[in-house]
Order: C-alpha cells, then structure tokens, then sequence
C-alpha cells in the first residue's frame, strides 16, 4: 500500500512539474538576451529545414536549463531523448541511445549533467556530434573489430552546473554556448504569481513578491518556498496567501529576507568564528559543516557570491563586510 502511495505521489509531483514549465519561449520568463538569441538560432533552422547547431546550457541549479531544452524540442517540433549523464557508463550506453533517434532526422538529444559522462564515452561522442557516425571497439583483443553506425542528423543539448569541468574537445563542438543568469526579484514576482495561478491559488502581490525576494534568484526555488507557503495557508485553513502568512511560513521555513537559510548562515559563521573571517580552503568547510564539497560550490556558494557575502581567494573563501553586517557579527581583531 505504501508504494501504491509513494508512486502516485511520486507521479503527482512529476505531473505538478510539467504544468509548472512553459511549452514556448514567449511563456519563459526572464533570460532575456539568451531566448532572443534562441529565437534567432531555431528560427533560421527552421527555414533551411535543418536540426539546430548542437547547444551547450551552463549555469547554477534551477535556472531552467531542462525547460529551456524540453521548450526547444516543442518549438522545433522534434522529439526529445533525455539522459542523465552519470548514466551513460560506457559507450554502449551511448549508442543504445543513439540508436533510437528517428531515422528522418531532427530529434534532440538532452544530456543533462553532461560534464559527469565518463571520457570513453565523451570520445565517442566526437563522431557523433560532427559526422553524425557513432564507432564502437568491440572486444580489445586479437578479435577487435569496430562497429560503425550511421545516424541520422541529430541536435545534442548539454546542460551542465560546471562549464569548466569540460574538456576543451567537447566544448568546441557545440556551435551554440549560452549561460544562464540569476533572475531579479521582478522576474521571480512573475514566476511565483504564475505558479499561484497553475495551483489555483490566489495570492496578495506583497506576499509574492516577499517569495521573491528570498528566492535566490532561482525559479526552482520560487516555485518550492510558494508551494511551501501555500501549505502553511492550507494548514490555517486558507486559500489566499496573505503577507502576514508568508512571512509566518517563511520565518518558520527559516529563510531570511536574503534567502539565506540554515546551510548558508552555518556555511557563513563557521568561516566567521571558526577561522575568523578566512580563508580557509573548501575541503576544510565542508568538514567542518558537515556538507558535501559539490553542493557547497554548486549550490550554495554561487549565490552568495553574486550578493557578495563572500570572496574567492587563491589562499580559500573569505567572508566579506557584508556577510559580519548581516549576521551582526563583529570583526576580530587578527593578531600578526
């Protein structure tokens, strides 16, 4: 009975993720430079009747950077093949993906993650990518022989929370790099009063906008603290989100008028208290919060960057003026 359960939840989430994504760029709120330049690109595809150049999305977690590949494949009227790169462990893998595509052309293959495919497998995807031939070694013995498979003219979009973490080789062959930006509290405004009207819910525009600000700059995260707010309304028997709720549910969810919340307050005290402002190297804080190292620098860190609570130094991460002020904290005075 409890799987029964889990699975319908499980698909009622998914369902709930789907209705939350716009199916065209006109739908898809902010990266305003990014979607006219897309519109440009799929554009002049269209019109020579060809697949888009291959496409490389890097950026934080939660910008969008699958909606924008599902919302490409709707507007190119082309079918998706999505994958995770973690997933593709050999180059059989690869292939057995590849050779779904439809023989007439124009499919899109989404490797999310992509930077974290193996680099036997990244070799392999050379071919693929520019003479659209996938080769194989089968048996590296006396009895190799190598098997080669012609594809049909295909589009490969990456999406990566580490753009560096590519080789140079696989970087090249993507004509089309965009970066995904944070969005402004106006834009996060929109996207949570969106979100309100999938859900049925109504919603006070300073109770919004309060979801906003505390956002991150990030969607995904919008969408949560809103669906976390509603809950508390719901709880109180409610259907309209007020301010006075939100900043109940908000104070109670233990998220700041920044956004911070108890990872980052520990993540700033511990570079505070514990080494007296910094530097101290990564590995050392994620001991000493108890945190993995790539969600630390991947999640965490990219944002208080960009708000400027810390500092990346060659000796390690130093926490700023800004960061002492926030946590009301006093500067130490450093003995030499």
């Amino acid at each position: 009975m409890s799987r029964l359960l889990d699975a319908k939840r499980n698909l009622n989430e998914a369902q709930e993720e789907l209705s939350l994504r716009p199916q065209i760029l006109d739908d898809f709120i902010g990266q305003t430079d990014l979607k006219r330049n897309l519109k440009v690109f799929i554009g002049a595809a269209l019109h020579r009747n060809e697949p888009l150049d291959h496409l490389l999305l890097y950026g934080p977690p939660g910008l969008g950077k699958t909606t924008l590949a599902y919302i490409i494949a709707n507007e190119m009227d082309a079918k998706i093949h999505f994958v995770n790169g973690p997933a593709i462990e050999k180059p059989g893998d690869l292939g057995a993906l590849l050779s779904n595509l439809d023989p007439a052309g124009g499919d899109i293959v989404f490797i999310d993650e992509i930077h974290r495919i193996p680099r036997i497998v990244e070799e392999t995807l050379y071919n693929a990518m520019e003479d659209f031939i996938f080769s194989v070694v089968i048996n590296r013995d006396t009895s190799a022989r190598t098997l080669t498979l012609e594809l049909p003219p295909f589009t490969l979009i990456g999406a990566t929370t580490r753009a560096g973490n590519l080789s140079s080789p696989l970087r090249s062959r993507f004509g089309i790099s965009e970066r995904l930006n944070f969005y402004n509290a106006d834009e996060c405004f929109t996207i949570v009063k969106r979100t309100a009207k999938v859900f049925a819910t109504t919603i006070e525009d300073a109770a919004a906008y309060e979801i906003a600000k505390r956002s991150r700059g990030t969607p995904r995260i919008a969408n949560r603290l809103f669906k976390r707010v509603r809950d508390f309304a719901n709880f109180a028997g409610l259907n309209h989100i007020t301010i006075d709720e939100a900043l109940k549910a908000l104070k109670a969810l233990k998220v700041d008028e920044l956004g911070l919340d108890d990872v980052d307050i520990r993540y700033l005290k511990t570079i505070i208290k514990r080494f007296k402002g910094g530097p101290v190297g990564l590995d050392t804080l994620a001991s000493a919060t108890g945190e993995e190292i790539d969600n630390l620098e991947d999640v965490y860190e990219p944002y208080l960057l960009q708000i400027g609570m810390i500092d990346r130094t060659a000796r390690g991460r130093v926490a700023t003026d800004k960061a002492f002020a926030h946590l009301k904290i006093k500067h130490q005075i450093k003995l030499l």
